[in-house]
């Protein structure tokens, strides 16, 4: 069991997870049971940066999506049903496909209500997407050339066939391909994100390990920003082993961007006490230093 008291505007809430053996998580907020777990997203936020993020850059648009879809969520209980639905009328479409093939029966009214269907939901989430990376755009691009002290050009792209044109039509026109493939091949399921450096190269090629790094944290500080506009407070931060592949005029860039009023509670996590207390010295904020040694806590 992980357990922890939360205080926000003199209000406590205690809230625990538990897992026992062949059972289900169990998450309870001041001792009740969540009637739904997704109730529970968006109301304790906090962003983490952590060497697992790479996977936003390296790994294949799906981590993207999901980046942005968990940001979206935790400011929009409506956004997740609404992803949610999508995603099953998607597993109905797919199946139908595959039924076509492996059964030889086409139930093309099925399809057309698939397709209206599926359009409608995914047409809400790409607008939601669309406008969510109007308003988080700027504070990306102020993060990164704060870090960067301006010395690159970033961008970071919203990808997605529905601007060009409406999801039914892409739908209709895909048929012999979704058909062929035995799944949908088109959708908001297909959106990416596309980050380049040096006006129009893909990070992912050209971009330094320092430069990949200092992207990567300025995406999870404009989901800071982003979250403590939306939700007015200021969620809590987690920076886990965050000087690795940093050189040391970013480290003390980043030190001093967390450390003013934007932001509120932080916990980071380092093997090197010592070069923790230089950085905060040099920039004159205090810090609490924990040693954590064998499951024992001091400090």
């Amino acid at each position: 069991m992980v357990q922890g008291d939360f205080e926000r505007d003199d209000l406590s809430d205690h809230i625990s997870c538990s897992l026992k053996r062949n059972q289900k998580k169990q998450f309870k907020r001041n001792k009740k049971d969540y009637t739904r777990l997704a109730d529970h997203i968006g109301q304790f936020p906090l962003v983490m940066i952590s060497p697992n993020d790479s996977i936003i850059i390296t790994e294949g648009s799906e981590e993207r999506r999901k980046f942005v879809d968990n940001v979206i969520s935790q400011t929009d209980n409506k956004y997740l049903d609404t992803l949610i639905q999508y995603n099953k009328i998607l597993l109905q479409r797919n199946t139908l496909l595959k039924n076509i093939k492996e059964k030889g029966v086409f139930d093309i009214g099925l399809l057309e209500v698939l397709n209206i269907q599926l359009s409608e939901v995914g047409e809400v989430i790409y607008e939601r997407r669309k406008r969510f990376m109007e308003e988080f755009l700027p504070a990306f691009q102020r993060h990164y050339s704060f870090l960067s002290e301006s010395a690159e050009e970033v961008s970071l792209v919203y990808e997605s066939a529905l601007h060009h044109q409406r999801l039914e039509r892409l739908l209709e026109e895909s048929l012999d391909k979704d058909r062929a493939l035995e799944r949908t091949t088109q959708g908001i399921h297909k959106d990416d994100l596309l980050f380049t450096i040096h006006t129009d190269m893909p990070l992912k090629k050209f971009g330094s390990q320092g430069q990949q790094k200092s992207f990567l944290i300025a995406l999870k500080l404009a989901q800071y920003s982003f979250l403590t506009a939306q939700k007015n407070f200021k969620p809590l931060l987690l920076l886990d082993d965050i000087f690795d592949k940093l050189d040391d005029r970013r480290t003390k860039m980043l030190m001093q961007m967390v450390s003013n009023d934007e932001f509120g509670q932080i916990f980071i996590t380092d093997t090197n006490a010592g070069r923790i207390r230089h950085i905060f010295e040099e920039i004159g904020q205090p810090i609490r230093i924990f040693d954590i040694s064998a499951g024992k806590i001091n400090g």
